[in-house]
């Protein structure tokens, strides 16, 4: 049994209903008997999607520890410990836990994708076994057992229908199409044909909206479409993120900068006479502080900032690095239904023998107008209202959807709703925009017969019994005869039903149906298909009410228009785009929709460029993985693809170097959510499956909320580099005053405790307020930094360095100049130790800008300027408190001293920042 059903695993839709039994070994009038489906389950196990065992909250912990930096700190501890600094061990040991504290609190909810994906299976199912229908678990169905789903389902597994009636399936969660497919039983299908459009298949997990079906279940649990996604979810593998990879690159640099200063001090003072001992252990000791401690939870702070500013932005970021992610996507790839559009089926136009009418208004709220052009600047004249409204008003009788109003009218538009089918409701709603009252109408008349809509027929039929008042509102139906008359009103396909008309309603009367208007109404269906429409026609036929009911097939109808129905855009999609566009961001739509259909919602928010590439599921099944990396950066649109195209697309674009963020919000999204560099969800109508899978969920769907993101992304990195260029500058400096007077043989410029206190000064909240500095102006306007770019990129270690050495000179400066004018060496020691803090502080505005420290207004920053003040009151204080300056060594400055400090360490910046001014301007005025 399971080799055979592994032999036909592609062809289920292919195969007559007798073959497809006869494989599966099942019996259509029985179903299977207990003993068998027991032995089944055996063979193919539950009816469930594996869940993959994730780590608990220990292990999420643990791995908190394991970056590079937290290993450097970490080995920092220890040697501090073991030089007898237990202090400062204690203080790295903290903030190293601190760390790991905030990282684990972001992340132990990561991994919950594949429990999400089990939620979407049927709790409860209807199966046909020893003769009989019983309700069942849904995970104790079997490949070859009979089921029956009905409306308000959810198909239970991978079904081959056997028998429908008018049963239609939303798949939108799986394939991404936003219009419910209507299946039908008897079909045979030719292979190979794309998931979305295998019209006898019903898959798990989706959602029946109308009628009932009869099925043999040929795949189960794993084996099904959804356990196809689950375990591309599996295969996905996790990636670090650019800053992971580039704050472990600085990690390695430290190291490698510590057991240089080792080796250096060491030698110096071992050729100047020191005893090696020592100077190894001050080597140690000055290698250790070249590390800053207080780095990774800076960096973690600010990232958890970030997220506090972007949640006010509407979006929800469930993994702190994906934050500088944002600001690092080079191309962002995104999903069509609910993303782009809203996700609710509109009717757009309306075409009748007066010419085509536009309608206003999105949505379910039937609030809009009719208008003679496009851009909604013209009503429509009174002479086309009679024809306007009869293919409203037929169009409505032709329906079965409900329009639902709002229980709580302070909700607003969102919550007027659609009960039945979404494309009926469009029809629906238009009606009522008209004045119509599309319920009230469909009481008017008595219904007496239906011939149901399936996708072979292509059109639907409502017979409706005439009474004595012909007339509702501006609509008129004619009447004569004898006997009770009757009204048989059409929707469907466009061609078809236009094949079965004879006459045309011109506004005035019935008219032939001549050559020449046949092929303007194909003229006009053809030019709104190629608009991404999709095109109904609607037409009626009056006559005897009992030969209406006796009717088996529509003929000698009369026809009245054509409506146009699309999934419109989301209003303020074409701005977002071009927002990303302009910071050299490219934007890619990945739809299940048809080829056409993508292509209008493409060109319309502005996706689609004249040289882009329209590619589709077909044309990726014919490129193999070096082709799709070639054509990936050329294309704009990919439409009729699967879950495992999404996948290869984003694969695709990584491997050609591309930072990748994927929108989307089905279950068929997921696992390219997982596998891009930022996987971003709907929050409103995504699924579970994709939220669990996403680093960002955008609160409120709205593709703008993805430019706001990435908008603080960029920010956030930004402000990284300041801090890290601020610390590593700083560092720089306090290694070198010690490192050049042991090399020149002078006295200890700064104590340990002095050092100690001008880490916690300096290192801390001016470090940490830098991380709250908002957007430069130009930063949009920027390309994204290369994805291998290092954070020393775009000189950063030359103003490291070069601000380290300035630092270095001023401090050592003060330092000597005290010597020499022969005041005792602790006075020389506090004139240093205020220079270097000093300089230190000045230099944190230097670091807030690429610029100049005059480009950017010092008043922007609030929270830096109080640092800033904060930090240097504490230097005041352990030199003026006497207690303190008797801990720290200090000795009171009289008020030239202070002068002369502050002056030394502020001139050289001044001095800097005054030329790099003029050179900017002398630049921009040669140009």
């Amino acid at each position: 049994m399971s080799e055979t059903v592994s032999e036909t695993m592609a062809e289920w839709y292919a195969r007559e209903e007798d073959e497809v039994l006869r494989a599966l070994g099942a019996d259509a009038e029985k179903g299977l008997s207990s003993e068998d489906a027991r032995r089944r389950t055996e063979t193919f196990g539950l009816n469930q999607i594996e869940a993959e065992a994730g780590g608990g909250p220990l292990q999420v912990l643990l791995a908190q520890f394991q970056d590079f930096m937290i290993v450097v700190l970490l080995a920092a501890t220890l040697i501090s410990a073991l030089l007898g600094e237990i202090v400062d061990a204690v203080a790295i040991l903290a903030i190293v836990i601190l760390n790991g504290f905030l990282g684990f609190i972001q992340e132990y909810r990561a991994e919950r994708a594949l429990e999400a994906l089990s939620r979407l299976s049927a709790p409860k199912a209807e199966v046909l076994r020893d003769g009989a229908w019983h309700k069942i678990e849904a995970d104790k169905l079997v490949p070859g057992d009979i089921v029956r789903m009905s409306a308000g389902a959810r198909v239970p597994a991978d079904v081959r229908l056997l028998q429908t009636t008018t049963f239609i399936v939303d798949e939108s969660a799986l394939t991404g199409e936003s219009v419910p497919l209507e299946k039908r039983a008897p079909e045979v299908l030719a292979a190979p044909r794309p998931l979305g459009d295998q019209t006898n298949m019903a898959f798990m997990g989706t959602l029946v909206l109308k009628g009932e079906a009869a099925g043999v279940v040929v795949f189960t649990g794993m084996q099904t479409e959804m356990g196809k996604i689950a375990h591309l979810l599996k295969m996905t593998e996790d990636h670090d993120t650019p800053l992971k990879r580039r704050m472990r690159h600085l990690g390695k640099v430290l190291v490698w900068v510590a057991v240089a200063l080792t080796a250096v001090v060491t030698v110096l003072g071992v050729m100047s006479g020191y005893p090696f001992p020592q100077m190894f252990l001050i080597g140690v000791t000055l290698a250790v502080a070249a590390i800053p401690e207080g780095l990774p939870t800076i960096v973690t702070i600010v990232l958890a900032i970030g997220v506090s500013r972007i949640e006010r932005r509407k979006a929800i970021v469930r993994r702190l690095p994906s934050v500088e992610t944002l600001g690092s996507t080079t191309f962002i790839c995104t999903d069509k239904t609910g993303t782009l559009t809203m996700n609710r089926m509109t009717l757009a136009a309306a075409y009748t023998t007066d010419g085509t009418v536009y309608v206003s208004g999105s949505g379910y709220e039937p609030v809009g107008d009719f208008y003679a052009d496009a851009a909604h600047s013209r009503p429509v004249s009174p002479s086309t209202r009679p024809t306007l409204m009869r293919l409203l008003a037929f169009g409505a009788m032709s329906c079965e959807a409900k329009l639902v109003a709002p229980a709580d009218a302070s909700k607003g538009t969102e919550a007027w709703s659609i009960d039945g089918d979404p494309t009926e409701g469009a029809i629906v709603v238009a009606a009522h925009k008209s004045g119509l009252d599309a319920e009230a109408l469909r009481r008017r008349f008595p219904r007496a017969g239906v011939l149901p809509f399936d996708s072979t027929r292509k059109r639907m039929s409502v017979v409706y019994a005439l009474t004595d008042d012909l007339s509702y509102g501006n609509l008129a139906l004619e009447s004569g005869g004898s006997g009770q008359r009757g009204i048989l009103v059409t929707k469907g396909a466009f061609e078809v039903v236009l094949a079965r008309a004879t006459a045309v309603y011109d506004g005035r009367g019935v008219r032939p149906l001549t050559p020449r208007w046949r092929a303007r109404i194909a003229e006009q269906a053809e030019a709104m298909a190629a608009s991404g429409m999709r095109v109904l026609a609607v037409a009626y036929r009056e006559d005897q009410l009992r030969v209406l009911q006796n009717l088996e097939d529509e003929r000698d109808l009369v026809f009245v228009g054509l409506v146009g129905l699309i999934d419109p855009p989301r209003p303020e999609v074409p701005e977002a785009i071009r927002t990303v566009q302009e910071a050299s961001i490219r934007v890619a739509m990945i739809t299940g929709d048809h080829r056409s259909t993508a292509r209008a919602i493409a060109e319309t928010v502005g996706i689609l460029r004249p040289e882009g590439l329209v590619l589709s599921g077909e044309d990726l099944k014919r490129m193999d993985e070096t082709a799709l990396v070639e054509a990936a950066p050329k294309t704009d649109v990919y439409a009729r693809v699967t879950p495992e195209d999404k996948l290869r697309i984003v694969q695709a674009l990584r491997s050609g170097g591309h930072i990748v963020a994927m929108t989307g919000d089905g279950t068929n999204d997921a696992p390219a959510l997982k596998a891009a560099d930022i996987g971003v969800a709907m929050g409103q109508n995504g699924t579970e499956v994709a939220k669990e899978a996403a680093d960002l969920i955008l609160l409120d769907d709205n593709f703008t909320t993805i430019e706001a993101a990435i908008e603080e992304g960029r920010t956030i990195y930004e402000n990284i580099r300041k801090f890290v260029r601020y610390l590593l500058a700083s560092n720089v400096a306090e290694i070198m005053v010690m490192l050049i007077a042991v090399a020149a043989g002078l006295p200890v410029p700064l104590t340990p405790l002095m050092i100690l206190w001008i880490n916690l000064v300096t290192d801390g909240l001016p470090a940490l307020a830098l991380g709250l500095d908002g957007m430069e102006r130009d930063l949009m306007k920027q390309p994204p930094r290369p994805p291998s770019e290092s954070i020393f990129a775009r000189g950063l270690w030359w103003k490291i360095l070069s601000r380290g050495a300035i630092i270095t000179a001023v401090t050592l400066y003060a330092f000597s100049e005290r010597l020499k004018s022969g005041v005792p060496l602790a006075e020389a020691q506090t004139a240093a130790f205020v220079t270097l803090i000093v300089a230190q502080l000045i230099h944190v505005y230097d670091a807030r800008s690429e610029r100049s420290i005059f480009h950017r207004n010092p008043l922007e920053n609030l929270p830096l300027l109080f640092s800033v003040l904060f930090s240097f009151a504490l230097v005041v204080g352990v030199i003026v408190w006497e207690p303190a300056a008797r801990v720290f060594g200090t000795t009171p400055l009289s008020g030239e001293d202070w002068v002369k400090a502050l002056g030394i360490a502020v001139l050289p910046f001044f001095l800097l920042g005054g030329v790099r001014v003029m050179f900017a301007r002398f630049r921009t005025g040669r140009g």
